[in-house]
């Protein structure tokens, strides 16, 4: 069991990131007492995407190349179409997802941030959601998609839009105080 008032969040984004989906866990993690902690490719900052345009920037904490998955608890990957799509082209963002699943600590997915759980190898005979437009991409990987607000695997949350901010913040704060998941490779 993890206190979530000790836990230790990585987001892991860069530009392009939907910004409900960045800002609101990272506010409902910070307001339950955990560090939370912006990593992504570059120093800097990285710019959101709000609807139909840029939006608000964020401060990067930690750049990717520096992080490591034994200083955190728990993973969470925002969505929107152009930051996970950035990311799951980079083999040092795939292998830090793959670090988090291998050890068994929670990973959180929204939006189209299951892109990375694909490219990762880790939706095979799982249980995930993710936006509506992935929904060939994961079954065409394996995954057993379901359409609901939040799926829960193992520790591997899925959620599908910024409407289902609420359900999946609150999963993943049970499933850090959870702790530990013992998982395999490939889902039965």
């Amino acid at each position: 069991m993890t206190k979530i008032s000790n836990a230790k969040i990585a987001i892991l984004a860069t530009d392009g990131f939907e910004k409900s989906e960045l800002f609101e866990p990272r506010k409902q993690l910070l307001d339950a007492g955990a560090e939370v902690t912006i990593v992504s490719l570059e120093s800097g900052s990285i710019k959101s995407w709000d609807e139909k345009d840029w939006g608000e920037s964020i401060a990067v904490d930690m750049v990717l190349d520096k992080a490591s998955e034994d200083d955190f608890d728990a993973l969470v990957l925002p969505g929107g179409q152009i930051n996970p799509d950035l990311l799951r082209v980079e083999t040092k963002a795939t292998d830090f997802v793959k670090a988090f699943f291998d050890a068994g600590k929670p990973i959180a997915a929204i939006c189209h941030a299951p892109w990375l759980l694909i490219e990762a190898d880790l939706v095979q005979g799982r249980k995930v959601t993710g936006y509506k437009s992935i929904k060939t991409d994961l079954i065409n990987a394996g995954a057993r998609y379901e359409d609901s607000e939040v799926v829960v695997d193992n520790g591997l949350i899925t959620s599908r839009n910024p409407g289902d901010l609420d359900a999946f913040c609150a999963k993943i704060i049970e499933e850090v105080r959870e702790g530990l998941h013992k998982r395999t490779q490939k889902a039965a």
